[in-house]
């Protein structure tokens, strides 16, 4: 029976243990940020020495590496078997981009930084007294510290000015007139924001953002997609660019005379 301090367990979806819904999902935030912020495959568990977007194929991070599977925000690439062990590669999905800035949004960034703010205000004094007290011993450390908070401030107002420029972004005037010429080109531009606060790396290629806008719009066709990306671009909404390869040549643009295949804000 559950005592009466006792903490409520999430309800698991079919199949899975009913583990604390926080720790899984730090566990998902934490796999979906790194294999977006390094671009290729990875192998979806740790296996020794060797790098896994997960720990451990068992408890709480299998239940998220499971969930992460079967919600398409990971996709298999490849299995590789030696005897009995399987290792699987995975790469995020666009799926990926979206649970990241669903579940670290801008309401969240400001509560955090709020959190900081309050914690570093009603600290001062005492940290003030203990470094008076202990200069001589504290002076690595609290250079250390200060550092490590400073660093922490400007990576939340560099993130708080995202998200103001993506609010700003949605104004009613922008989407008016931007989507009297592009339907969709809000949502390739909120992709594109979301991509890079969600830390992915690297360019964005056309087919990405394809896929992408073709969630909110199925009809829409690749010959239309190009045209209006060509828009977007003339109006300095979106900039195109090369790329080094074309794996898919047939997204591809032509601006002046030149094959465009990466697309950003």
């Amino acid at each position: 029976m559950d005592g009466p301090n006792s903490t409520p367990e999430s309800h698991a979806p079919g199949g899975f243990v009913a583990v604390h819904a926080p720790r899984r999902n730090e566990y998902l935030l934490e796999a979906l940020k790194t294999a977006l912020h390094t671009a290729g495959e990875h192998r979806l568990f740790q296996s020794g020495k060797l790098p896994g977007l997960f720990p451990s194929r068992a408890g709480v991070a299998s239940e998220a590496a499971l969930l992460a599977i079967r919600d398409g925000l990971l996709e298999t690439v490849r299995t590789e078997a030696k005897g009995k062990i399987f290792t699987e590669w995975v790469c995020a999905t666009p799926k990926a981009v979206g649970y990241i800035h669903e579940h670290d949004s801008p309401r969240s960034i400001l509560r955090e930084l709020k959190d900081v703010l309050q914690t570093t205000r009603s600290g001062v004094p005492a940290f003030m007294a203990e470094a008076k007290a202990e200069l001589s011993a504290l002076s690595a450390n609290f250079e250390e510290r200060a550092s490590a908070m400073l660093a922490r401030l400007d990576d939340l107002a560099k993130r708080c000015e995202d998200a103001l420029r993506r609010a700003e972004t949605r104004g009613p005037g922008v989407a008016k007139s931007v989507g009297r010429m592009v339907p969709w080109a809000i949502e390739a531009l909120e992709y594109l924001d979301r991509r890079t606060e969600s830390g992915a790396t690297g360019e964005c290629l056309l087919p990405e953002l394809f896929h992408a806008v073709c969630v909110r719009f199925p009809a829409l066709e690749l010959p239309a997609f190009q045209d209006g990306v060509k828009r977007l671009h003339d109006v300095r909404a979106v900039s195109l660019s090369p790329a080094d390869s074309l794996p898919e040549p047939e997204y591809a643009v032509v601006v002046e005379g030149q094959l465009m295949y990466a697309v950003g804000r």
